[in-house]
């Protein structure tokens, strides 16, 4: 499993992770308001309300909602602009 160490939500539905391993980038959520729970980020206040559960070290919100850290770690290791600092994993190779 992968590790959430710090989250912030950013604008736009977007969600800033970093993880144990130092892999660290933001994710697009805002395709999930339209699905049941989620429709509570509509109100943006309720999505900037995120945090990292210091037991599963995964996101989660008011009213129970929590995110796979494994899907979120692919998504982001799967994207060029993620991050990677030393000392972590294997990095995705730098596009540019």
């Amino acid at each position: 499993m992968h590790r959430i160490t710090a989250c912030k939500a950013e604008e736009d539905y977007k969600l800033w992770l970093r993880f144990e391993d130092g892999l660290e980038g933001s994710v697009f959520l805002g395709n999930l308001l339209e699905i049941g729970a989620f429709q509570l980020w509509r109100d943006v206040r309720e999505f900037e309300k995120v945090s990292v559960d210091p037991h599963t070290a995964t996101v989660t919100w008011e009213g129970g909602i929590r995110l796979d850290s494994d899907v979120l770690y692919q998504d982001l290791a799967s994207r060029s602009h993620a991050i990677q600092h030393a000392g972590g994993g294997n990095a995705p190779p730098a596009v540019g």
